[in-house]
């Protein structure tokens, strides 16, 4: 069992599946309640899909690594468009956004979500990014200082040894089989292509085993206000957690109880009945309002 969790953590970085598919649900309905607008926008070589919820100060939320929009966000982005304007993204190959005859990279998918705020007419937004997302947070940050104000980098690692041991053992051998139920269930709702499914498993996959480590500097160059959190029984270890919020200058740390996304609301790791998602949006509210 736990060689199959480790196989799990590979691609998507999570713990596994916990809730029920009348919990996703509900929180799909949830979303849905205030969705503003959505769309498509041709960039880089995509049709990239995008939701905008809300208004005020614009606030961009990338997803984790086999997700969507209401995977990762679900929970939080109803409470986050009270007070911003949340511009939602799916990045190459996920959810509604088409793919393209090349691999998936951070620095691609922070080039495209750069691309999508040129089309949008933004010049300048905070980034909140999950998992794999927060990876593309910073990339953001580093390639395209100009677009981004503050940064949201939840459960993200910047070095190989920042991930629980047997991490990138367990994703050698990982399948799809091994792919969380629900994420699944949702990429399949949205697009009724198992081959897409496979794709996109394939490369997630290959982008992590392919990882190589950024070096410090790139992090000391993020001149960004961030706030750098992870969960206290994450796949990102608090060590590494630590180290970020140190060499980025101009960071604040919050380690908070939970695995990974479950502090979130994240769809597979969401405990029914916690509160720690609504005190999460009221930490990251305060700051991204100082």
């Amino acid at each position: 069992m736990r060689k199959i969790k480790f196989l799990i953590l590979a691609i998507f970085i999570m713990i596994g599946c916990k809730n029920s598919k009348d919990n996703s649900m509900s929180a799909k309905s949830e979303v849905k309640q205030i969705k503003k607008d959505s769309g498509y926008a041709s960039v880089n070589g995509l049709e990239m899909y995008y939701e905008i919820h809300g208004e005020g100060m614009p606030l961009v939320l990338i997803h984790g690594g086999g997700s969507t929009i209401q995977t990762s966000f679900g929970k939080i982005l109803p409470l986050l468009a009270q007070n911003y304007k949340v511009i939602a993204v799916e990045l190459q190959a996920h959810g509604h956004t088409s793919d393209r005859n090349s691999p998936e990279s951070f620095e691609q998918d922070a080039d495209d979500v750069a691309g999508l705020m040129q089309y949008l007419k933004i010049s300048k937004a905070s980034f909140l990014g999950f998992s794999n997302g927060g990876n593309t947070a910073m990339q953001i940050a580093i390639r395209h200082s100009t677009l981004a104000d503050k940064l949201v980098i939840i459960s993200s690692f910047y070095k190989r040894e920042g991930m629980i041991p047997g991490f990138f053992e367990g994703m050698q051998q990982a399948t799809l089989e091994n792919m969380p139920a629900l994420l699944k269930t949702y990429y399949l709702q949205i697009n009724n292509d198992q081959e897409g499914l496979q794709r996109m498993f394939n490369k997630d996959r290959e982008r992590m085993l392919n990882f190589k480590d950024w070096k410090d500097e790139d992090l000391t160059s993020i001149k960004n206000p961030s706030l750098i959190i992870c969960g206290d029984k994450d796949v990102v270890t608090r060590e590494h957690t630590v180290k970020m919020s140190q060499i980025i200058p101009n960071a604040q740390l919050l380690i908070l109880p939970g695995t990974h996304g479950s502090f979130i609301g994240e769809v597979c790791s969401i405990e029914e009945g916690s509160k720690i998602p609504e005190a999460t949006v009221t930490m990251i509210k305060e700051f991204l309002n100082k």
